[in-house]
């Protein structure tokens, strides 16, 4: 499919995909990155920080996720996790950003996290960088997030670490859509989009042509 690419820019070198968690960026980058012929990488994994607060049986949560979940706010969650973005990640990001446009024999990367943040990508370069940041309404992560966590099946104290990361899922959501539109970044709404449709939603919003 790659080697049918019309359009890309040749500068071009890596693309960033933002987003809330259970958005949809993974399976986006994934298919993305398989389009162009690109590596892909999630920022997940360059720094560990307290995930997701549940597990498939008989794993147990640790009792620092669980401590982290039940004793912050929903406030102390964001400031938390987007200090953890700014400090341990997203120099990361930088780094690799940086070794990808040095070399122009390396192959380009999508990387995809929920540290990509709309205000971390200011200074970047944009002639060679492109970003875009997914979100959905309220009501779909809610139904993907009780559905990945197998929520019916969970004790009262896993539902409530469930229930405090979806808030800390929407308020994330929502600062960020009003970050994305403060510095008139890209924002695709995945709606009820298949794969096929938002991985040509955005390629169409990065300028792509892959036919």
């Amino acid at each position: 499919m790659a080697n049918g690419m019309n359009n890309l820019n040749p500068g071009l070198r890596v693309v960033l995909i933002g987003g809330t968690s259970h958005v949809g960026k993974s399976v986006l980058s994934e298919s993305l990155a398989e389009a162009l012929g690109w590596d892909h990488l999630s920022t997940d994994s360059l720094a560990r920080h307290p995930g997701r607060p549940w597990k498939s049986a008989p794993e147990k949560v640790p009792g620092h996720v669980a401590e982290h979940y039940l004793t912050l706010s929903v406030e102390e969650l964001i400031k938390d996790v987007l200090r953890h973005y700014r400090i341990n990640v997203w120099p990361k990001v930088e780094e690799i950003i940086g070794t990808r446009l040095e070399d122009s024999s390396a192959t380009g990367i999508v990387l995809e996290g929920s540290a990509i943040w709309p205000e971390f990508v200011n200074d970047l370069d944009f002639d060679r960088v492109a970003a875009l940041w997914l979100t959905a309404d309220d009501e779909i992560l809610r139904k993907r997030i009780y559905a990945g966590s197998l929520y019916s099946s969970k004790s009262p104290r896993e539902r409530m670490m469930i229930d405090k990361f979806l808030e800390r899922t929407l308020t994330y959501n929502a600062l960020m859509v009003a970050a994305v539109n403060r510095h008139g970044s890209v924002l695709v709404d995945v709606l009820r989009l298949d794969m096929e449709e938002l991985t040509e939603r955005g390629t169409s919003t990065l300028g792509l042509d892959l036919q």
